[in-house]
């Protein structure tokens, strides 16, 4: 047990945050399939690989639909999910306003997530990602997808180190 002066405050604990993944979709103000083009998938596409490269996140998989996108990430210890996704978000809601035209609001408030805490979590989300064009007939296999980290395969970071493996019992 822990004793301090009863005489004095006491000491704040210090909460240091780990990594931690997460599988986040977030979609289009009313559905609307703002995405299907070259000219609006391309750029968002960028946006993810902006902020990877600053290292806000680690990008593991994502995929971007017409009307909505799917992303497997790992925000570090000074970042929370809320922010990461305010980034990609946000850049590409000013992005699409200023080249594009697209009028406010682009995306629907929010965002759904999803803590993975295992490997066999994060494998079943990335396969839901890569195969979400597929459902969505709109290839016949993943990797023919053009804004998918299943045809571009070069992007993934590699997995998450604090995902734990599932016990067998």
């Amino acid at each position: 047990m822990e004793r301090r002066d009863v005489n004095s405050p006491p000491q704040p604990r210090r909460v240091i945050l780990e990594e931690r993944t997460f599988f986040v979709t977030a979609s289009i103000w009313g559905k609307r399939s703002l995405l299907q083009s070259d000219r609006a998938a391309q750029p968002f596409v960028a946006t993810l690989f902006e902020y990877q490269g600053q290292r806000k996140y680690r990008l593991h998989e994502f995929v971007v639909m017409p009307d909505h996108f799917h992303v497997l990430i790992t925000v570090g210890a000074g970042m929370t999910i809320e922010s990461a996704v305010q980034f990609i978000k946000g850049e590409f809601a000013f992005w699409a306003g200023r080249e594009l035209g697209f009028q406010a609001p682009v995306w629907q408030k929010g965002f759904s997530e999803i803590r993975v805490l295992d490997r066999d979590a994060f494998q079943a989300q990335a396969q839901y990602i890569w195969q979400n064009p597929v459902r969505a007939h709109l290839v016949g296999q993943a990797e023919a997808y053009a804004y998918s980290s299943a045809r571009l395969k070069a992007c993934p970071d590699t997995n998450p180190r604090t995902l734990i493996e599932k016990s067998v019992s």
